[in-house]
């Protein structure tokens, strides 16, 4: 079979996945995960982990028989594979067939060898990605998914992290998931997606993907497309997503509850012991979810969130934690973060 040049390649695919202004939603509207699906996972080990796992249960009513309980002592960043396994299996030995999502409520550890926790455990630790971090990933049946349940359907439970860089930023953290859902009878507030094309060439592999600029009065969102290094005093930020090692000027940035941030960047995704930017930046910022990589997994676009998948299926009212695990193609070396039930468009 004759293979296309990369280049058009690419041009096909944008084609293919970025929508057209004014018409980013998919047909029909999706229901989303709720609180009866998700499952939290609390290290006892950790008292943080103790106290805001019961938060979140309480605020966002997860059943008493959706929290796991386990030991992990000395809050380790990264896990060896086996004892990552026997983890994984105390986990889903507790779990009833209708969970559809985990979420970890703990910083570390949130890695597993090269690849994220969050992606070792809906995927299942990948040996052969660990051997060649930069060769192509395996695929995910969830990339770009229509509906349907994750685990239902797809066999995948997805996963996030719930990071506890202090309990205040937890709390607040969740609070913003549980606010970007709009009440019965107030109006939507105008909402902006920034979408920055940066001077370091190699982080704008995703750049192609951008959705184009326009308004959307369906939803009151204006998609940007920008040439800039950061953004200064943007308000009503909904999505803003760069390539960049480190991001300037967060502190200026007003985003909305529910806010998806991330940066194209190799070690994001190393939350407490990274080079550049730690994806828990985003959070402290502001924003609700974020992703980055662990390791080294070159600026392959597949490794990363795709911006037009992640906004379409965000529009049609999919949850943050689904949204983040539909866009991304090969996620084997990345770790979801934050409140996932988030869904401003549900």
């Amino acid at each position: 079979m004759a293979r296309l040049h990369p280049g058009r390649l690419a041009a096909v695919l944008a084609l293919c996945l970025a929508p057209a202004a004014g018409a980013v939603p998919a047909s029909n509207p999706q229901r989303g995960l709720d609180a009866e699906q998700l499952a939290i996972v609390i290290n006892d080990d950790d008292p943080d982990s103790v106290a805001i796992g019961e938060v979140y249960r309480k605020r966002r009513g997860i059943p008493a028989a959706n929290v796991v309980h386990v030991r992990i002592p000395g809050r380790p960043q990264a896990l060896e594979p086996g004892r990552f396994e026997a983890l994984r299996q105390e986990i889903d030995s507790r779990l009833g067939s209708g969970i559809e999502a985990v979420l970890m409520i703990w910083t570390a550890p949130y890695k597993v060898g090269c690849q994220g926790i969050t992606a070792a455990y809906t995927l299942g630790f990948d040996a052969a990605l660990c051997a060649h971090p930069c060769g192509p990933g395996r695929p995910s049946r969830y990339f770009n998914a229509r509906g349907g349940r994750p685990y239902g359907d797809y066999g995948m439970r997805l996963s996030m992290l719930l990071p506890l860089v202090s309990q205040a930023q937890a709390k607040a953290l969740i609070e913003r998931g549980i606010d970007s859902q709009p009440a019965r009878g107030r109006r939507r507030e105008p909402s902006h997606a920034w979408y920055l094309t940066t001077t370091e060439a190699a982080r704008n592999a995703r750049a192609m993907f951008f959705p184009m600029a326009g308004y959307l009065p369906a939803y009151k969102l204006t998609v940007h497309r920008l040439h800039a290094d950061a953004l200064d005093g943007a308000s009503g930020v909904l999505v803003y997503q760069t390539g960049k090692a480190h991001v300037d000027k967060l502190d200026t940035v007003r985003f909305l509850p529910g806010a998806l941030a991330d940066h194209l960047t190799s070690h994001g995704g190393e939350l407490l012991d990274s080079s550049q930017m730690s994806s828990l930046r985003w959070l402290e910022a502001g924003a609700t979810a974020s992703y980055g990589t662990v390791g080294e997994p070159c600026n392959h676009w597949q490794k990363f969130p795709n911006p037009s998948v992640l906004l379409r299926h965000y529009l049609n009212g999919d949850s943050a934690v689904e949204a983040y695990w539909k866009s991304v193609a090969w996620p084997g070396q990345g770790v979801f973060v934050g409140e996932p039930l988030a869904a401003p468009f549900r």
